[in-house]
């Protein structure tokens, strides 16, 4: 007992000597925790949280227990830069975001400046979710990791499927008028020509950002249109209140989201939702796994009894920058950085590489069906989400080229 409590005080003092807190490691969580989108942020930090604890429980990284501290940015990019300026203040160093491609542009621009002015004192990027693929294209910075997949992967899923649906003859593109949403939109509308140039978008139409209460006239719209399907890439409120009024005004054909398990979504849709909302996710609780991640699942749910397991790429960036830190013997942010770099994670529905090149994650994909036909329900509710043998996407099919020409520091 003596020997494993001397190698450990000589891991965390290796550790501390090559940059890291003696006390704890701390990771600013910086999104939104109040407002229309504050339900996400909550969500996030939740996960965030019950991650860190689960490291801490088998010794925490490098001796130290991580800490999440979250920053309420309001989904407002100048907020966010508030906020990230109060977590230096603090010394914290790791930054996770992910709710809003806007607030992960500023942060970008703001945390490279602080690196180039502040060497020996970097800050790092781990964005759970905001997916504006010029992050990891032109805009790629080294101290930025990306663990979702970008929005143009998962548009090649999406329109994957469709092009296989010979009855889809028609789609209403419809999302949010910011920097993602058009992302989303011009990935549809590019992705569609190649794959079913004989399909015809109907609309193709941006709302503003949080804004709207009521999403029946656009609705309407798509209703008028005569859409075969409707394709958006809205999370958060705007997810919900756009799939709530379509199930309410009677459209009956798929409405392909990327983020339809949006806290809140399940009650909003409904049993009248079920096989007709689908979601393009890294994970569902109704995938077969390990039995380590079904009781890391039931551990959570327990532990958040009104919130679900959602943010599956939380758990992995999470065991990702664990690895990455064991392999660097630092918590330093550019050891750990360079350690992540092309790394390889067995995670519990596949392996998940970090890509190198651009700092891109790859990992499985699968198209999620909303059903009530499922072992775990959510918010509650006998419904859940469900994929099909056919509903996987391996990790490579989603790999795309990338404009990223990356500025490396020196090691």
């Amino acid at each position: 007992m003596k020997l494993m409590k001397s190698a450990a005080l000589a891991a965390a003092m290796a550790f501390a000597a090559a940059g890291a807190s003696a006390d704890t490691l701390k990771i600013a969580f910086i999104d939104p925790l109040s407002g229309p989108f504050g339900p996400s942020g909550d969500a996030g930090l939740k996960e965030w949280v019950y991650a860190a604890d689960v490291v801490n429980a088998a010794g925490g990284i490098g001796g130290q227990q991580v800490e999440i501290v979250g920053y309420d940015n309001k989904i407002n990019p100048k907020e966010s830069l508030v906020q990230l300026q109060k977590a230096l203040d603090n010394g914290i160093r790791y930054v996770a975001q992910g709710n809003g491609s806007a607030v992960a542009s500023a942060l970008i621009d703001a945390i490279d400046k602080h690196n180039k002015r502040n060497p020996g004192d970097e800050v790092l990027f781990l964005n759970y979710a905001a997916v504006d693929p010029s992050f990891t294209n032109d805009r790629c910075m080294f101290y930025h990791f990306r663990f979702d997949a970008d929005a143009d992967m998962k548009m090649a899923a999406v329109t994957d499927w469709i092009k296989e649906q010979e009855d889809i003859k028609s789609v209403y593109i419809i999302g949010q008028d910011y920097s993602f949403g058009k992302a989303v939109a011009a990935a549809a509308v590019s992705n569609l020509e190649a794959k079913r140039p004989d399909l015809e978008i109907v609309g193709n139409e941006l709302h503003p950002l949080g804004k709207v209460k009521d999403f029946t006239p656009y609705v309407q719209k798509i209703i008028s249109s005569g859409a075969d399907a409707i394709i958006t890439g809205n999370w958060g409120a705007d997810m919900v209140l756009l799939v709530k009024a379509a199930i309410t005004a009677g459209f009956d054909g798929p409405i392909l989201t990327y983020y339809g398990g949006s806290l809140g979504a399940a009650v909003a849709m409904g049993e009248g939702a079920t096989g007709q909302v689908m979601a393009i996710v890294e994970g569902n609780t109704n995938l077969e796994t390990t039995p380590e991640q079904d009781a890391y699942i039931d551990a959570y749910e327990k532990a958040y009894p009104d919130n679900n397991y959602y943010y599956h790429r939380i758990h992995n960036a999470m065991n990702m920058f664990k690895m990455a830190a064991d392999k660097a013997g630092s918590t330093a942010p550019k050891d750990v950085a360079f350690a992540l770099e092309g790394m390889e994670y067995d995670s519990p529905y596949g392996k998940v590489t970090m890509r190198a090149d651009n700092h891109q994650i790859l990992q499985p994909l699968f198209m999620s069906t909303f059903s009530d036909n499922v072992k775990r329900g959510v918010e509650k509710l006998p419904l859940g989400w469900a994929s099909g043998d056919g509903d996987r996407i391996e990790p490579e099919a989603t790999a795309l080229e990338t404009t990223c020409n990356m500025e490396r520091p020196a090691k």
